[in-house]
């Protein structure tokens, strides 16, 4: 059975930078188990970054959003140093300049993952909208959420997510 592991913008900015919030600290051991778990059992591993340029004020995004983060070329963009220590070159990493990743679901259909496991940040935007996209690359594919791998700074949004997630018949594992 072909598995991806998906880890989606575990980014400095969103952990300790310029969007950082306390619960997205407390899941970076709960996302090194999984991708030591996916690579025991020979899956493959896959990263996305938020990624902005300097004119990201200007976006349509940046207008909603009025906070620099993840500016391509600062430490703000960059895995944090536990995540970064775990990928291997191998590894696809998406560069994305809004909440889902075309690219990236086009890597997924075109490896067609019987299980696709999203971990990372935030739950309610780029874990919400990345699971989408890859329901709708993979639809035969078990898509999973570990919510305890997942981080909002709105946990009514955060629970929210989960429940569409669920909606869509995306699986959310270990939601407490």
């Amino acid at each position: 059975m072909k598995t991806c592991l998906v880890v989606i913008d575990y980014q400095y900015d969103f952990v300790e930078g310029a969007l950082g919030f306390e619960a997205a600290k407390t899941i970076e051991a709960r996302i090194i188990d999984h991708i030591r778990r996916t690579r025991k059992e020979a899956g493959i591993v896959v990263f996305t970054l938020d990624t902005h340029d300097d004119n990201y004020l200007e976006t349509e995004e940046g207008r909603h959003l009025p906070i620099k983060h993840c500016l391509k070329g600062t430490p703000g963009h960059c895995l944090t140093e536990r995540i970064e220590a775990m990928r291997i070159p191998e590894d696809p990493v998406f560069e994305k300049p809004s909440f889902p990743s075309l690219e990236l679901g086009d890597y997924l259909r075109q490896e067609d993952f019987a299980v696709i496991r999203l971990v990372g940040l935030v739950s309610n935007i780029c874990v919400l909208s990345n699971a989408v996209i890859a329901k709708a690359a993979c639809p035969e594919a078990k898509i999973i959420i570990d919510a305890a791998a997942t981080a909002s700074f709105d946990m009514d949004l955060h629970e929210k997510a989960f429940d569409i997630m669920a909606g869509l018949h995306i699986h959310i594992e270990n939601r407490g």
